[in-house]
């Protein structure tokens, strides 16, 4: 195991339209209008700022578009803040190309075309005329729907100036150029501050609530439940309510209960995965302040303690500080507890990788077209009325060369079996297994992106199959296994779970077995580090007796006193990640979690001190009801 070495900057990225006497700065995730294009969050530690992507699985997406006010008329040079996706790879075609269109008149240079890093892109010269200084639209068109990108656009009235590229004076230069105070706004102060929307995340606020406190809960998507949501629609897993204590469990029922067995699947339709009835819960939940869309972007501590964190809106760049008596790092990645200097972990023999899903229609299907959500269904409808079922795709050559190579369901397609259609976009389809997930993630992100194109590629223009079918649905955000794992007093191991080690302050239970995900080598050749198809451990030295319930002192920091936490980012070493990082197993490590604080609140302890005087009170807890209508 080593410790990352290099420290994150506290990141602010501004999201709004405003001018200064010098240009003129447009956020584009800011537009008043976005379109069909998305809001991308996931890689403000990296690049700066939330950005545009036009997710269109090679459609072209609405525009997006916005009206601003020029300070004066005159000769603006255009920058473009933008990357050619697929550069890294020095993949030919620059799929992500784009306009910028003023008034209805499209630039001459396209974007998206130059440069594996972010960039400011120059666009040339425009003129602004006095009648147009005033009300000006811009807009953004998409020409390819295959993930095109744009962060902001800034119009220089100086033609030899070019804005900074990168790290804190291109924060500063936002800053300034949106004219946002220095200050950020007070959200207030709260009992305990959930940074995480997760499932580990909601049932943590949410058992914090329903114990009395007053919680402040921070989500940077605009729907609860991380993994479990519809936007990235991976099944949870895990049993609930086991003996002895089978009241824990019941909050994480409450946010994702069981269903048919024949809706458990990945990839499947968003409804099933019960966005709505997540938010609901927590709604009903008056000590609950929600901060939906809102990303932590810094935090501040003071000896070995939190005091606050600063967060910031992923559409406006408003920025406020919220100020807390505990905190609960449910980010996954372990953000928070990596900007206080907690100790932590990353494995350094490879990670787990992240996935993708995405899953595929029969254009010729009347029901499913009726339930596409795809972003021109509108189109698709009408095609479909008029008898046109074919699905043509354009060949990729930017994406994985998949011409002559094997991937999971293509030897069943090519034979006319439709069973090999269960065998796309699933948890499988995984990469970046070699890479950095936190530094490298928005490439591991787009390696699975050039994965899928490049597999359905194969399948329509290689092997001449399913020509009604087309790409329904595919997940933007990545949906992690691993990362950084923040140390407690215990790190519980793989072998505790073999062995059965018996722990005094036991109180999640655990069920998935050691699950541990590698390569696969049947589709590893010829892709060097580019893997992307896993497989998983499995054997009797992968499974133990269950249900395993796992310690407390997994559940804070053993060198920050106010931090607890809960998800994947908890106290275990990479095999016993395997174990613990199904989501219904974390959403209950949440639900002691908001036990635990709210005894420490009651107690004017801390979370270890939980453990040290408190733990029969904690168990006290863990065997009472905790459904809304028994309080």
């Amino acid at each position: 195991m080593k410790k990352i070495c290099h420290a994150m900057a506290s990141l602010v990225a501004i999201a709004h339209v405003a001018s200064a006497a010098e240009g003129l700065f447009l956020e584009a995730e800011n537009f008043a209008n976005t379109g069909a294009w998305d809001i991308d969050q996931q890689f403000m530690e990296q690049m700066g700022s939330p950005y545009l992507l036009a997710h269109g699985l090679g459609v072209p997406v609405a525009d997006a578009s916005t009206t601003c006010q020029f300070p004066k008329a005159g000769s603006y040079r255009v920058w473009v803040r933008t990357k050619d996706w697929v550069a890294p790879w020095q993949a030919p075609g620059a799929p992500g190309k784009f306009q910028i269109i003023i008034n209805g008149e499209p630039l001459k240079e396209t974007f998206g075309t130059k440069g594996a890093k972010w960039h400011w892109h120059d666009g040339g010269l425009v003129e602004i005329s006095a009648s147009q200084k005033a009300k000006t639209e811009i807009t953004l068109r998409d020409l390819t729907g295959f993930e095109g990108r744009c962060d902001a656009i800034y119009f220089s009235a100086d033609p030899n100036f070019q804005p900074p590229d990168e790290g804190a004076a291109l924060v500063d230069f936002r800053r300034k150029s949106l004219g946002f105070p220095d200050q950020p706004a007070d959200a207030g102060s709260y009992d305990l501050v959930v940074v995480g929307g997760g499932m580990a995340g909601t049932a943590a606020a949410v058992s914090a609530a329903r114990q009395g406190l007053s919680v402040a809960l921070i989500q940077d998507r605009p729907v609860l439940g991380g993994n479990a949501s519809s936007e990235v629609r991976v099944w949870p897993e895990g049993h609930t309510r086991q003996k002895p204590y089978p009241h824990v469990g019941e909050i994480v029922e409450e946010l994702s209960p069981p269903q048919d067995p024949k809706l458990r699947r990945n990839a499947g339709a968003g409804d099933i995965y019960q966005d709505d009835r997540r938010s609901k819960v927590v709604a009903a939940e008056k000590r609950i302040t929600l901060f939906l869309e809102n990303r932590m972007i810094s935090a501040k501590p003071a000896a070995k303690t939190i005091q606050s964190i600063g967060i910031q809106s992923i559409r406006t760049g408003e920025r406020k500080i919220v100020r807390g008596k505990m905190f609960a790092d449910c980010t996954g990645d372990a953000t928070l507890g990596f900007l206080v200097g907690a100790d932590y972990e990353l494995s350094n023999e490879g990670n787990m990788g992240s996935s993708n899903l995405w899953n595929v229609l029969d254009q010729a299907n009347q029901e499913q077209v009726i339930k596409c959500e795809c972003k021109d269904k509108d189109a698709l409808t009408t095609t479909l009325a008029q008898g046109t079922v074919a699905a043509p795709f354009p060949r990729c050559p930017w994406a994985i060369d998949l011409t002559d190579k094997p991937f999971p369901g293509r030897d069943e397609l090519r034979k006319g079996d439709l069973a090999g259609l269960n065998k796309l976009g699933g948890w499988f389809w995984e990469s970046g297994f070699d890479k950095d997930p936190i530094a490298d993630m928005e490439n591991i992100r787009d390696l699975n992106m050039r994965a899928m194109f490049g597999a359905w590629d194969a399948l329509k223009n290689v092997d001449k199959v399913l020509p009604n079918h087309r790409l329904g649905w595919s997940a933007f955000i990545a949906g992690k296994r691993e990362s950084r794992r923040l140390l407690g007093d215990v790190i519980l191991s793989g072998m505790d779970f073999r062995n059965g080690k018996v722990f005094e302050d036991g109180c999640y239970p655990c069920s998935w077995h050691i699950d541990i995900h590698t390569p696969d080598e049947r589709y590893e050749k010829g892709h060097d580090k580019d893997a992307f198809i896993s497989t998983f451990t499995r054997g009797k030295e992968y499974s133990y007796k269950g249900p395993y319930w796992a310690p407390y002192r997994t559940l804070y920091s053993r060198n920050i006193n106010n931090l607890f936490m809960a998800g994947r980012n908890i106290s275990v070493n990479r095999e016993a990640l395997g174990a613990v990082r199904v989501m219904r197993t974390t959403g209950m490590m949440g639900e002691i979690v908001g036990k635990a604080a709210a005894i420490a609140i009651q107690q004017q302890s801390s979370p270890r001190g939980v453990y040290e005087k408190h733990l029969a009170k904690l168990k006290e807890l863990m065997s009472q009801p905790q459904k809304l209508e028994q309080r």
